[in-house]
């Protein structure tokens, strides 16, 4: 089926999953569904019309008339989702929201749309094809180098080791070497049915994963979006524009 965004002349529309964040605006406390300024200024920059999607009920509905979507970072997902109790260091945000997100996930995969799964995305994505998380790396890898524990926000760094042939590898592999710039202390632990680990760290974390089979379903780590790399947004576009 052809969506009204794919006739010719139309931008392709790609829907970011919101974020709910209290505000003071003009004096007056409220709740606000946003989108990371710079993910909508690369799909913007891409050809792109984008669309933030907030996250209620019946959100899924709106992938019908998507062209792509992308699933930004934010809280940790609910443990309870894959199994598991809640550790002390997770950090709580909505089952709601998580439900909501897994289901836009869902009927993406679904509907085979165009996807980018970033850090929190990149979990859920994981989360709704059934796989697990460490819910607290430093206890996995003995270190803090994937969030930097400190008072001020800093990215970790790390050199990539891309698999050959992948999404990701077309993408970055002209870097030498390819790096992250991260910040998070959870991560993909068993992988879910249907995707493929396609980067790692040093210390073996998963950086990034590929659904088999699916036109465009990438899931990275890092925090592309706060960075000027905007490579991975462009090929969100390409593939949107090619659907």
């Amino acid at each position: 089926m052809t969506s009204a965004s794919n006739k010719p002349g139309r931008r392709p529309v790609i829907g970011i999953t919101g974020r709910s964040v209290p505000v003071t605006l003009q004096g007056t406390d409220m709740v606000v569904s946003l989108a990371l300024q710079s993910h909508v200024d690369f799909l913007a920059a891409a050809g792109c019309l984008p669309v933030v999607l907030p996250l209620g009920p019946g959100v899924e509905e709106a992938v019908a008339g998507l062209d792509g979507l992308l699933v930004p970072g934010g809280p940790d997902v609910d443990p309870a989702l894959y199994g598991q109790s809640r550790h002390p260091r997770t950090r709580g945000g909505s089952a709601d929201m998580d439900r909501a997100e897994l289901a836009v996930l869902g009927a993406a995969l679904g509907a085979g749309l165009p996807l980018l799964a970033i850090c929190r995305g990149m979990q859920l994505l994981n989360v709704q094809c059934g796989g697990t998380l460490h819910q607290h790396l430093p206890e996995i890898t003995g270190d803090d180098t994937h969030r930097p524990d400190g008072a001020a926000f800093v990215f970790g760094r790390h050199v990539l080791e891309l698999g050959a042939g992948s999404r990701i590898a077309s993408v970055l592999g002209s870097d030498d070497p390819p790096k992250t710039a991260c910040h998070h202390h959870q991560a993909v632990d068993r992988i879910g049915t249907g995707l493929t680990a396609t980067a790692w760290a040093p210390d073996g974390v998963v950086e990034a994963v590929e659904a088999v089979g699916h036109p465009f379903a990438v899931g990275v780590q890092w925090e592309a979006g706060q960075t000027e790399d905007d490579r991975l947004h462009v090929a969100l576009a390409q593939a949107a524009r090619s659907r």
